[in-house]
């Protein structure tokens, strides 16, 4: 682990102190260095341990499970340093953020732009200490990469809105207290004739069906609204207003998906190290395989040029609040690096990389074969690499749409 700290400013110095005096102090013995969670545990799927839940009620206490989120609605009132300080020194004693999901990593810092104070107060705190789950409505069958194309209705019903429709991939929608939903209040336009809506899922006329997936898991859900009902408070935003700020929200999404570069436990331990003990070391200590040592060695370098470009990124990006196409890059070079280790790791496992169950396979091993089969759909998750490309091609490098008639 690299010694942080050695040369940051003495404000810095001082809160790394704190946070790693807090975090000894706060997280269990028995959640350090726990297996990685799988996209449904995320989501909401599994029973959490006593020290598990403790661990999310002491962080979401102290607001640093969303740590750069304002304190006025629980966050953790951080600066981005210091969020990354945080970062390091909870990757250091292998302690992940218990605060995930859709709610933090997607709709809250949403609402922070787009919401009524009302709203924010409303909805902010839950999410903040992990007691409220959220899924996203975006996708539907007949409305994929053309997102504008959807047919989910909402209609105006005076006190409240009626919704119908379906929608397909809804990550989480099986364990989701509520539902950030795109739905269509004008069938006169495409773009402009839909609304950001929040949508109780605990009520008659919302049922969500989960889709097994390759991994096992079923972290995702095709989801029907069937008169089911919103209330008019629940309208973010502007009537019709609501293209924008999902554009918005994708931002989050795949900005987030670039930040998995900054750590965590499974970032915590060298992959070399984990090799050596797998695959044995030469006479002098370096791991045998060289063809293998170099393909870590070159992940490694890409790992890091990413999390350098994400830190440039964020403070090119400070106070911007148009959307920016850059996080299409970082989405799609994220995704690829969490592949590639994930695919090193199989490979380095070995005969142990091909476990689905059973005693004779570690935690850590059962939990990356799944992770590992799971992580193909990252290449689709928050926008697909081909459409990613397309938005990087048109909008970042300026090539012609060859849709268009203008590829010459």
């Amino acid at each position: 682990m690299a010694d942080f700290g050695a040369t940051e400013p003495t404000e810095l110095a001082a809160f790394r102190a704190e946070a790693r005096e807090w975090l000894e102090a706060n997280v269990p013995q028995s959640v350090r260095n726990a297996p990685e969670m799988t996209m449904e545990q995320m989501e909401g799927g599994g029973k959490p341990t006593a020290d598990a839940e403790l661990w999310r009620q002491r962080i979401g206490a102290k607001g640093w499970g969303v740590p750069t989120w304002p304190k006025q609605y629980g966050g953790g009132g951080l600066s981005a340093a210091e969020a990354r300080v945080l970062a390091q020194e909870m990757a250091r004693i292998g302690a992940r953020n218990p605060i995930v999901g859709m709610g933090p990593g997607m709709f809250g810092s949403t609402l922070l732009e787009y919401g009524t104070e009302e709203q924010k107060q409303r909805h902010l705190p839950p999410i903040v200490r992990g007691e409220l789950r959220w899924c996203q409505g975006f996708s539907e069958p007949g409305a994929g990469s053309d997102l504008a194309s959807l047919q989910t209705k909402a209609e105006d019903k005076g006190d409240h809105w009626l919704i119908n429709g379906q929608k397909i991939w809804t990550s989480g929608a099986q364990y989701a207290d509520w539902c950030f939903c795109l739905c269509r209040t004008d069938n006169t336009k495409k773009h402009e004739g839909i609304s950001f809506i929040l949508i109780p899922m605990h009520q008659p006329g919302v049922e969500a069906r989960p889709i097994k997936m390759i991994s096992g898991a079923s972290g995702q859900c095709e989801t029907f609204f069937t008169d089911a009902k919103a209330s008019k408070d629940d309208l973010v935003g502007q009537l019709n207003g609501g293209w924008a700020i999902a554009k918005r929200l994708l931002q989050h999404e795949r900005n987030g998906m670039g930040n998995r570069s900054e750590g965590g436990p499974r970032q915590a331990e060298n992959l070399g190290d984990i090799a050596k003990r797998y695959v044995g070391v030469d006479d002098t200590g370096r791991l045998a395989d060289a063809d293998l040592r170099g393909r870590i060695t070159l992940q490694k370098m890409d790992e890091q040029a990413l999390k350098l470009t994400v830190r440039r990124a964020a403070a090119e990006a400070k106070g911007n609040a148009n959307v920016s196409t850059a996080t299409s890059i970082m989405k799609n070079v994220s995704m690829k690096s969490a592949q590639d280790r994930s695919e090193l790791l199989v490979e380095i496992y070995g005969a142990q990389g091909l476990g689905w169950e059973g005693d004779a396979f570690k935690p850590e091993e059962l939990s990356e074969v799944r992770g590992w089969l799971a992580g193909k759909a990252f290449s689709i998750f928050g926008g697909t690499h081909e459409v990613q490309n397309n938005i990087i091609s048109k909008r970042i490098l300026g090539l012609p749409d060859p849709t268009s008639g203008a590829s010459k």
